[in-house]
């Protein structure tokens, strides 16, 4: 891994519905505790000379404002579920201001999502004003993106495969509730893990609290933060005294320097 210094900004640490979910009068959904607050969940990884961004979810455009973003080399995608992807058409801003399309990095699965789902992209004929997009299939195999290495790691969400991906010493894991051996030596080692915790009780496809909780301990990673937090998990407050000292829940707007 390269040892290039990068800052991560987590954009949204929410679950599909965000919190508060529309309709809900939970005390979660009502707080007055801004870290109660979740958007749809994403990251902005940035180093002195590049700057990307893993998912653009239902909420891209509005993260991209309140970080004040004006620049974006790349999207990198986790897999094809609509909140982590729905925001993508809100790339064109970039490439008004770039004159260049943007690129994507993708799995095939995604990548096939991307094609169908924003078809007019790719039409032959293309309406004025449309986003422009490099669409780049990547596997297991690490790259580049300007000066940030980039290894993904196979992860499972029920039965559909998911990428998470460690930047340096950094590895962030959305929407998994498993995680192979060999996939697990990919993290070991990292210095902060951002990881997905739904809820207390089980899921079908997320990690619970206390599943996540299992593969920070068992991988001894220094710090941990959980995300993609559903309004069942509890107030903010509540859970981070619940949880072992070097793991706390994430917050949107949170900053991590490495």
């Amino acid at each position: 891994m390269a040892n290039t210094s990068i800052k991560i900004q987590l954009l949204g640490t929410g679950t599909s519905t965000g919190i508060p979910m529309i309709g809900c009068d939970c005390q979660v959904c009502k707080s007055s505790n801004i870290k109660d607050n979740r958007l749809r969940s994403s990251i902005l990884v940035q180093s002195a000379t590049t700057t990307l961004v893993v998912d653009t979810t239902p909420d891209f455009r509005y993260q991209m404002l309140r970080t004040n973003t004006k620049h974006l080399d790349a999207v990198v995608y986790t897999h094809p579920h609509k909140d982590h992807m729905a925001g993508l058409d809100d790339i064109r801003a970039f490439n008004f201001f770039s004159q260049k399309p943007m690129d994507i990095y993708a799995n095939s699965l995604t990548e096939e999502a991307v094609r169908r789902d924003f078809y007019y992209a790719f039409a032959e004929t293309k309406y004025p004003g449309v986003p422009e997009l490099n669409l780049i299939t990547i596997d297991e195999t690490p790259f580049f993106i300007g000066d940030i290495s980039v290894q993904p790691i196979l992860v499972y969400h029920h039965k559909m495969p998911v990428y998470g991906y460690r930047f340096g010493d950094f590895t962030y894991i959305t929407d998994a509730n498993r995680i192979e051996p060999e996939q697990l030596e990919k993290i070991r080692g990292s210095k902060v893990l951002v990881l997905n915790a739904l809820r207390k009780e089980d899921h079908i496809s997320h990690f619970t609290l206390q599943g996540a909780i299992d593969i920070a301990m068992e991988l001894a990673i220094p710090e941990v933060y959980f995300t993609h937090i559903s309004h069942q998990l509890g107030l903010n407050d509540a859970i981070n005294q619940e949880l072992p000292p070097h793991i706390k829940l994430a917050y949107d707007g949170q900053i991590i320097s490495l």
